[in-house]
């Protein structure tokens, strides 16, 4: 394992800003993955966390497969980690709609720009990132859809759901649709949570990248077998959002089977207590997406779900 620095800033008045990578194994660049670029993605950096551990037990050992380089940057936004900041601490911008960046641009078009150049030389570039909407995923993998998706590859990871989205026009400066744009084979995966460690996903993502690394020939330590992914395009889950804002109280969890008409949750008044509203499952399905927070507004989106 070599350990380096991507990029780093002069701090005026605390420790200097680093980028820091951890690059195992020698040869063609195989494959980069890269943890948490905003500032509350504990979860992402926990699981990239892990991945240097485990890749380290791996090559110790000598199962980093020959004439292959993995490199793994588990933080790109430190200084606001620091702070319980989600965006760039000191202008409140986000590094994930700067890419490909700019060399001799703003702080943070500069370290877009460093990170991109790096990440931009392996063949693939996985990423964990955050939804915007504070709630739970069931694990995927998600592809921004550029006209060069490969399900084959997605497939690999071994996760029950593989999802195309069509990127929206602000989606186009990230980093999975900026490498994507440029021939890199990117990928996002998804585990539960966000602002908090959630150790059963996390050791799923964990297990998922590896199993990636593994079926494309960059580890030669086998993974146990994965699901076989159902593909998805975004535009087919179905989204239940709420009728009146208030105290929300949820009834199921991510993964959980429902039926047609089955509660998903309740809504109370938040004086007086009583049950305003219940959101009802439209579908049979399974929930992909339920949303964790105690107060919500009107038309919120709170739930997606996969048709059976």
């Amino acid at each position: 394992m070599k350990k380096e620095v991507i990029f780093s800033l002069s701090g005026l008045y605390r420790d200097d800003f680093r980028v820091t990578g951890y690059r195992f194994g020698r040869g063609k660049p195989s494959c980069c993955i890269i943890g948490a670029i905003r500032g509350d993605e504990v979860q992402q950096l926990y699981v990239c966390g892990q991945l240097v551990k485990a890749l380290g037990e791996l090559e110790k050992s000598g199962k980093i497969a020959e004439g292959n380089e993995i490199l793994v940057i588990p933080s790109i936004n430190n200084y606001s980690m620091n702070i319980s900041r989600r965006f760039w601490c000191l202008d409140n911008t986000d590094i994930n709609r700067q890419f490909p960046g700019e060399e001799d641009g703003e702080t943070t078009e500069r370290i877009a720009a460093a990170v991109f150049a790096e990440a931009s030389k392996y063949a693939c570039c996985v990423q964990f990132p955050s939804f915007y909407i504070p709630g739970v995923f069931a694990p995927h993998v998600r592809m921004m859809k550029t006209g060069s998706e490969n399900d084959e590859l997605a497939g690999f990871f071994g996760l029950p759901f593989v999802i195309h989205r069509q990127p929206a026009l602000m989606e186009k400066t990230t980093l999975n649709y900026s490498l994507k744009s440029h021939g890199i084979s990117a990928f996002s995966v998804y585990t539960q949570t966000r602002g908090s460690i959630d150790d059963i996903s996390a050791e799923i993502g964990v297990e998922a990248v590896l199993r990636f690394l593994f079926k494309t020939g960059a580890i030669t330590s086998e993974v146990k077998e994965g699901a076989k992914p159902r593909v998805l395009d975004e535009s087919e889950l179905i989204s239940v959002r709420s009728d009146d804002a208030g105290l929300y109280r949820e009834l199921v969890s991510v993964g959980n089977e429902v039926c047609r008409g089955d509660v998903l949750a309740r809504i109370l008044h938040p004086y007086e207590g009583d049950v305003i509203s219940e959101l009802r499952s439209p579908a049979d399905g399974t929930v992909f997406f339920a949303r964790h927070k105690s107060i919500i507004c009107q038309h919120s989106l709170v739930f997606k779900i996969v048709e059976k």
